[in-house]
């Protein structure tokens, strides 16, 4: 979802701008610590994957948007500090030289986007993966369903920013039934495309999906006591 300028009032896009900023300067500093010659290029592809993902969009009414959000791929591959920084970067660029979202709103979209659907499923992937059994192949599983919680929970955010500073002569009802009723239907592609591409690097490089990281870590302590024994 692209949020254009004019559909939110200036205290909740200033609101938005406000806590997008706050987000966004903690995981800057907090990437410095995740980010090196092995997940740097991985964090360049996947912003490279949801810029192209996110231009591939469509009306949903209401003049908004509706498209893959991608934030879920990037926190399992790379992590939520540093899948935050590559979707503020997408959307910047996409506002920037696009006009895909309005600059006043790039706050908004940052905080939809770039925080509610990333640390959204962000948790639904810790919470599955306690939940599953601890084993590399349970991860596309708990991505998929981070995936397809986070989309719809972007919307009802958005919602939520429209009850409190809606601009936009529209119906709250009507806009609550019509992001939530399409961004369902958006979040099941999103889950089926999170759970193939980290099946995916699950099953090649492992090692580069920082949601299966500790299980990696785990298995080659393992192996190292084994040999050691």
């Amino acid at each position: 979802m692209h949020v254009p300028d004019g559909f939110l009032d200036a205290q909740t896009s200033i609101g938005t701008g406000v806590l997008a900023a706050g987000v966004v300067a903690v995981s800057l500093r907090k990437a410095r610590g995740e980010l090196d010659d092995r997940t740097a290029p991985v964090a360049g592809l996947v912003a490279v994957f949801i810029f192209a993902g996110q231009m591939l969009n469509f009306p949903v009414g209401a003049g908004t948007s509706g498209h893959l959000l991608g934030g879920a791929l990037a926190a399992v591959l790379v992590g939520p500090w540093v899948a935050t920084l590559c979707l503020t970067v997408v959307l910047i660029v996409q506002a920037l030289l696009f006009a895909d979202g309005g600059l006043t709103a790039l706050g908004t979209n940052v905080t939809l986007m770039g925080i509610v659907g990333v640390w959204v499923a962000w948790g639904i992937l810790r919470l599955g993966r306690l939940l599953l059994p601890k084993r590399l192949s349970s991860v596309p599983l708990a991505a998929a369903f981070g995936g397809f919680l986070s989309v719809p929970a972007a919307a009802l955010a958005f919602v939520g920013l429209y009850a409190v500073g809606g601009a936009a002569p529209i119906p709250l009802g009507s806009l609550a039934a019509t992001m939530g009723a399409w961004h369902v239907v958006i979040g099941l592609g999103e889950a089926l495309i999170t759970a193939l591409v980290v099946g995916s690097l699950v099953s090649t490089r492992p090692d580069l999906v920082a949601g299966a990281r500790d299980l990696v870590e785990a298995d080659e302590l393992e192996i190292r006591a084994v040999v050691a024994a």
